[in-house]
């Protein structure tokens, strides 16, 4: 019994290295939002004002669209565990349409705010803006792509395809989740 709490806390669900990076993206993040409630509550009415101009409606349903890839993605895990290969693939494929949603709409919304005139340089609200839900939009492209990359592997190889990878690659979606559900209440419902 020892043995295998020993083994859960050194060799996490991924490996320690996915985790390592997990850690440090959410650092980065959180430091981030912590600069941006701080800056925010010095010019309270200037960051309340610049946050009405948001689509509220567009990142609710981008928080759906992730919760959603976060949930398809978990059950690819348990199935693949189940060796059903096919319901993995499945999950997972949906885990991919889920982000591909959320990276569509957020581009929408991009546009508008373009459109609009509240690009980087608007205010420091929307510098704000850009740079932590650029990278996020980021991260999110690249889960995308870490999931189409294992699932294809898990269409190949299947026996062979590693749960190692698989969990690797649901814990970096998870930290996309989580850091939308940080970064959704702080611009779009705290000022």
């Amino acid at each position: 019994m020892a043995e295998n709490n020993k083994k859960s806390i050194l060799y996490p669900p991924g490996g320690i290295l996915i985790w390592i990076i997990i850690y440090i993206e959410l650092i980065t993040y959180g430091m981030a939002m912590v600069a941006l409630a701080y800056y925010g509550s010095q010019e309270r009415a200037i960051y309340h004002a610049d946050s009405l101009l948001l689509n509220k409606s567009i990142a609710m349903i981008n928080t759906v669209f992730l919760l959603s890839g976060g949930y398809f993605a978990a059950m690819a895990v348990q199935f693949f565990k189940k060796n059903d290969f096919g319901k993995t693939s499945a999950y997972m494929l949906w885990a991919m349409y889920s982000g591909i949603a959320f990276l569509i709409l957020k581009i929408v919304e991009y546009y508008s705010k373009f459109a609009a005139g509240l690009d980087i340089n608007y205010s420091p609200f929307f510098m704000n803006y850009w740079l932590l839900t650029g990278f996020h939009w980021i991260h999110v492209m690249v889960g995308v792509i870490i999931l189409f990359i294992i699932r294809r592997s898990i269409i190949k190889k299947q026996h062979e395809a590693s749960l190692e990878d698989l969990e690797a690659g649901t814990a970096f979606w998870h930290m996309c989740d989580l850091i939308w559900l940080l970064l959704f209440p702080i611009l779009y419902l705290l000022f």
